[in-house]
């Protein structure tokens, strides 16, 4: 059976609720109010940072940073710009933090500033449900070809904590 979303634990890989003092660092791919890290870590404190690399170097719409900026305004979390990894040990340092905490995601980018982090505080990674349960490893060269093979069970829940509707101030 394969999960659509690393299903082993390696070095470095918990469910994010470990004893001491955390941050929690959210990026692009984890601007939830339900993101696995945050939910790990109830009133830790938490950092998102504009990547400078990203915004200068990446054709990064107007759109699409309000997008993310008005996604961030919903989480509790202080908003930098600059360079990730700085900007992340800093605020752990700030913080007297012993360790990041963040949500797994598959992007390139991530693993590279999980790196560049680890140089200084232990970072711990907590992955989130898998999108879809598996038997085979999916072809991934087109999407119209994976959708076809998990569109049926893709918003189906497989599992029942997958199941979760938010109490938001003011709704019923």
């Amino acid at each position: 059976m394969t999960q659509f979303a690393p299903s082993h634990l390696a070095d470095g890989v918990s469910d994010g609720s470990s004893v001491g003092r955390p941050v929690v660092w959210i990026h692009a791919d984890s601007l939830s109010p339900l993101d696995p890290a945050l939910a790990a870590n109830p009133g830790a404190p938490a950092i998102f940072v504009f990547d400078d690399v990203v915004l200068e170097g990446y054709e990064i719409s107007l759109k699409r940073v309000q997008f993310i900026y008005e996604c961030l305004l919903d989480l509790p979390v202080v908003i930098r710009r600059g360079g990730v990894a700085g900007e992340i040990v800093a605020f752990a340092r700030e913080h007297g933090a012993d360790r990041v905490v963040s949500t797994w995601t598959p992007a390139p980018r991530f693993s590279h500033l999980r790196g560049l982090i680890e140089r200084s505080l232990l970072v711990e990674i907590v992955h989130p449900n898998p999108f879809v349960v598996l038997d085979d490893e999916p072809n991934l060269r087109r999407f119209s070809t994976f959708w076809k093979l998990v569109q049926k069970d893709a918003f189906r829940p497989s599992h029942q904590e997958r199941i979760v509707t938010p109490k938001l101030p003011g709704f019923p």
